[in-house]
């Protein structure tokens, strides 16, 4: 599965500087935030905007459901509505998956805080200035955010949070070791690209005796795989990753680097035809379906730079999922089901 699906990162960005002793969010009546989670109780009762929910906790953190929805409200504008349209189970997903994120982003901020790590003024002007570039001009961009009621203050101020964030996880990635031509010459000889088939049960933001059940439901999925029954049927049936469900779980030619690491590891690992174990990641429970795998067909000249740049970007990718995990441990990060 992709590293972060396009919804999960669109609901990331926003987050709030940690504190020691975090004040509980609450939704300010009157406002979108406040009418939107009145609207989406009705699917499920615990985000009413009087009702606190919290749904991540450890130390010096906080995250409640109010706050989610206010992070969503920030971000997406009035776009934010498409949340109503969603059956409730996936809205418990993103609610509970964007908790987590959310949460992530905090801890990371506090630690490049902590390491008084800053942007200066001419940082934050490029960034702003390559978003005006995609959206072909400043006015165009102020015109885009206007229509879907964002508040330019806060994407700059999201943005500069972001490039804070960036700058400590690539100063704390300084000492990891250079590609080797070793390095080089194994990931050519080695499968470039793989299609698999999957199925995902989502875990993420949920209880540990949540996750339990789930398990033990993907064990029965499995046992069917197993049995001959046909995968893609089954994913388009049972799995929860919109990207991929209802192409029977398809993901076709995907090179390393793409994918979230034990994701990757079990695509270019299992035999091509062959079931995986059920394989873990952040996002949940998975069992992939080896389709294919293909070789590099280019001289290793011609792509010698390619491959360097993805085993190097690869290695920062799991450095940097490597100090999350880190901090939330220290943080003693736990997630609260709803």
């Amino acid at each position: 599965m992709k590293r972060m699906s396009a919804l999960a990162l669109l609901l990331a960005v926003a987050f709030i500087g940690c504190s020691k002793e975090p004040e509980r969010f609450v939704l300010t009546e009157g406002t979108p935030a406040y009418e939107l989670a009145g609207q989406l109780s009705a699917a499920l009762p615990s985000l009413d905007p009087k009702t606190v929910t919290p749904l991540v906790s450890g130390k010096g953190i906080e995250i409640t459901a109010a706050e989610v929805i206010q992070a969503i409200q920030d971000n997406l504008g009035s776009r934010a509505a498409q949340l109503k349209a969603m059956p409730a189970d996936y809205l418990k997903n993103t609610i509970q998956q964007n908790a987590v994120r959310l949460a992530e982003r905090r801890l990371l901020l506090a630690a490049a805080q902590k390491a008084k790590t800053t942007v200066t003024p001419d940082e934050l002007n490029e960034a702003l200035q390559a978003e005006y570039g995609r959206a072909n001009g400043e006015q165009n961009f102020l015109d885009a955010l206007k229509t879907n009621g964002i508040s330019i203050e806060h994407v700059k101020t999201t943005i500069q949070e972001s490039l804070i964030i960036n700058k400590y996880l690539e100063n704390a990635a300084k000492n990891l070791p250079a590609v080797s031509e070793e390095d080089i010459r194994k990931a050519y000889d080695g499968d470039k690209t793989a299609s698999v088939r999957h199925i995902l049960l989502l875990t993420q933001g949920k209880a540990a005796e949540d996750k339990a059940g789930i398990r033990e439901k993907m064990e029965r999925i499995l046992a069917r795989v197993r049995k001959g029954e046909d995968f893609a049927a089954l994913a388009k049936e049972y799995s929860e990753d919109p990207g991929s469900k209802e192409n029977g779980g398809l993901y076709e030619n995907f090179g390393r680097g793409m994918m979230v690491k034990p994701f990757e590891d079990a695509a270019f690992s299992v035999p091509v035809g062959q079931i995986s174990d059920i394989v873990e990641t952040e996002y949940g429970f998975h069992i992939l379906q080896i389709v294919d795998r293909k070789k590099e067909t280019r001289p290793l000249d011609e792509v010698r730079t390619e491959l360097e740049n993805g085993m190097r970007q690869s290695r920062h990718a799991e450095h940097y999922a490597a100090e999350i995990a880190r901090l939330k441990e220290k943080a003693g990060f736990k997630t609260i089901g709803f």
